[in-house]
């Protein structure tokens, strides 16, 4: 088994480590290579949080059928993983390290309790008794009390306190990290020129003699730990119980999930480690990790913005999609489909759309699903509008997308205090699938319109995420939209008789993966005839072990497979296949996340755009769909789009058995494909707008 596929969990690993090499690149720019390093910090807290804890439970059951769909025992999974956490640790830390040398030959520094001038301490001194303290609860530790709630996320400090004449004798006690409510960062007053950050744990550490002033210690040691807990949660099977309900709770009883990992600090001391780890009943199985002086980094994904070459240049920002300039969206796609690449062209459009539907007198409903949503969401905004004017507005608001519950719950009160008419999904099966529909009626004639996307409706991760957004009023597509609808509303109605009535659509559970397959097969056949056969998949994950097992029959039989896979990647090239597996990962500035299909299928070539992964999950228990590319100029774009990624050599690696993560080198001229999209995509338009002159 070891030799057919790689262990899901040691490929997103693998996945993380090309983020932090971003980091390590001295070619990338500071401020982002910083930014780098919190979204490494911040992938690992998920996956110690989601998949470090599946595997723990997963130990418990004896079962052959678990065994496999992790593609190696749980246990041997683990041990490697805590291997490789531990290398890329001491890794991160030495990158932390080049980087603050390279910040302080800016003239920026990360000031700590021990390197403060006077007028730094007199600030620091203020700040705590003005802003901090009030929000500083310390909490002393025994032995024979229990150890206080840990929240995951947090972030705490572990302080050992003596008194000079008691040397061998400490007190315990720990801080949490108020970051939430006050932020991680402080500016210190600087000399002209320089520019000094403090962490808020370190204004904490300052002040320790004042915070513990009533018990007379005298020396203190702080340093920081946190805890990564399980965040998994059943929802129960009362039946009188809604699933808003439901979930409540399971947020709730998340909070009390087992720790899967302690990070602490290297340099913390030795009694008060050994008295948290007995007192968390941590055991050598569970993943005790020792760091650096800082933990929590994802925090610096917000780092101020202290650099001089800070902001983009202005040559990289988003821009008008062309057909879309000074037109209104609604006129134009009941003439013609848009497609909208994002973070290269503004997500204007999407918002432009729906606030004319909300104004349109003759619009009568719209019809819109949401997974991931903007804190300040344009689009909830536009949606509310729409009620206000009297328009029947549907949401399909998916409350179990992992670590926006919370968010979501909150949307779904809002929403319907407003009078939006809120969909919470169906049993079992989370909706993904990312489509609007929007229904107007002009001299008793339904005009349709709306779109389909690879990406969530959301403003703010549009600007740093690679997705595509189809515009169209094609009839069919519009009529599959409202199918799922339909089955959304009446989710105890076939579910797989609706959706397979879809036409135009490909929709999970029901029929992707089996038109996957057919297209596969279709490739199959050309290649046994000697004729071309060639497939370009575009995806963020691939794991689903009957796909795999369908691409090896076609590398088996002579079909050219091209893959381009941001993150899991289970394959692994076989001895007997005619033409290698080509398979890179992108890695850079934006997060690729588009989903795309290619098949040359005998010259036709079939494209679609989809909100799917090559995941089990993906297919066979979430609501998804692809949509099928038809307008001739939209095919070659996104055709031309993946030949430029494919062509990649700056930020591509190669995906390989070793999970080497070695880039792609060749070629006498640089191809950094995030850069060539952008001037792809800028030319189009530049070339466009002599016409609408």
């Amino acid at each position: 088994m070891a030799n057919i596929y790689n262990p899901r969990d040691i490929t997103w690993l693998a996945f993380n480590e090309r983020v932090l090499q971003e980091a390590m690149d001295e070619r990338v720019p500071l401020h982002l290579r910083i930014r780098f390093l919190g979204i490494f910090s911040n992938n690992l807290d998920e996956f110690f949080r989601v998949r470090v804890a599946g595997l723990k439970r997963a130990m418990d059951f004896k079962d052959k059928y678990i065994t496999e769909s992790f593609y190696q025992p749980p246990t041997k999974i683990l041990q490697r993983i805590n291997e490789i956490v531990i290398r890329q640790q001491q890794n991160f830390d030495k990158t932390w390290h080049k980087i603050q040398a390279e910040m302080a030959a800016q003239h920026i520094f990360i000031k700590n309790s021990k390197n403060l001038n006077a007028a730094q301490k007199k600030f620091v001194s203020g700040y705590f008794d003005e802003v901090v303290e009030s929000n500083v609860i310390p909490i002393l530790l025994n032995e024979n009390s229990a150890m206080p709630y840990l929240r995951d996320k947090s972030l705490y400090l572990g302080v050992a306190m003596r008194k000079k004449k008691l040397q061998y004798e400490s007190k315990f006690a720990i801080i949490e990290i108020p970051s939430r409510l006050l932020g991680r960062f402080v500016l210190l007053p600087s000399a002209e020129g320089e520019k000094a950050v403090m962490l808020l744990e370190d204004v904490i550490i300052y002040n320790l003699p004042h915070i513990f002033s009533y018990f007379g210690y005298e020396e203190f040691e702080a340093h920081c730990f946190k805890v990564t807990k399980d965040a998994e949660f059943d929802l129960d099977n009362d039946i009188k119980t809604t699933l808003a309900e439901k979930i409540e709770k399971g947020i709730k009883s998340r909070r009390k999930g087992k720790p899967t990992r302690f990070v602490f600090d290297k340099e913390m001391d030795k009694a008060l480690l050994e008295f948290l780890i007995r007192k968390l009943h941590l055991t050598k199985k569970d993943s005790i990790i020792p760091g650096g002086k800082i933990h929590n980094f994802r925090h610096f994904m917000e780092f101020p913005e202290v650099f001089e070459t800070y902001r983009k240049p202005v040559e990289r920002t988003s821009f008008d999609h062309p057909e879309t300039v000074g037109k209104r969206v609604t006129d134009v796609i009941q003439k013609t489909d848009i497609l909208l690449s994002f973070p290269y062209h503004k997500f204007t459009p999407v918002i432009d759309l729906l606030r004319e539907s909300a104004m349109d007198p003759d619009v009568k409903s719209i019809q819109i699903t949401a997974y991931r949503l903007a804190s300040h969401s344009k689009v909830i905004n536009t949606l509310i509008n729409a009620v206000r004017n009297g328009k029947e507005v549907t949401v399909m608001l998916e409350l179990r997308a992992r670590f926006d519950e919370e968010s979501n719950l909150q949307w779904k009160e809002i929403l319907e205090q407003e009078g939006v008419k809120v969909l919470v999904g169906i049993p079992n099966k989370k909706v993904h699938a990312k489509l609007c529909v929007i229904k107007k009626r002009v001299q008793n004639k339904t005009i349709q319109y709306g779109f389909v996307s690879t990406g969530n409706f959301n403003e703010k991760t549009a600007k740093i995420y690679g997705d595509h957004l189809l515009m169209t009023s094609d009839r069919t597509i519009m009529a599959d939209i409202n199918k799922i609808f339909n089955v959304l509303r009446k989710p105890k109605s076939d579910i797989v008789a609706a959706l397979k009535s879809c036409k135009s659509l490909v929709v999970c559970p029901t029929y992707m993966r089996e038109k996957i397959i057919q297209h596969i097969d279709k490739e199959i056949e050309e290649a046994k005839a000697g004729r071309k056969a060639l497939m370009i998949i575009k995806s963020n994950s691939l794991s689903d072990r009957t796909l795999i097992r369908k691409l090896y029959d076609a590398a088996r039989a002579g079909v050219v497979i091209k893959l381009v896979i941001r993150g899991i990647y289970c394959a692994v090239n076989q001895k007997d296949f005619k033409h290698k597996i080509e398979a890179i990962s992108i890695v850079d500035e934006y997060l690729e996340h588009a989903r795309v299909m290619y098949f040359y299928g005998k010259g036709n070539e079939d494209i679609y755009i989809s909100s799917a992964d090559w995941m089990t999950r993906n297919l066979d228990y979430r609501i998804e769909a692809a949509a099928r590319i038809t307008q001739k100029n939209l095919k070659k774009e996104i055709k031309d789009l993946l030949e430029i990624q494919l062509s990649d050599n700056v930020k591509a690696r190669i995906l390989d058995k070793k999970l080497s993560n070695n880039y792609v080198k060749g070629g006498p001229e640089k191809i950094r494909s995030q850069v060539e999209t952008y001037r792809y995509l800028k030319n189009k338009t530049e070339s466009a707008e002599p016409a609408k002159k």
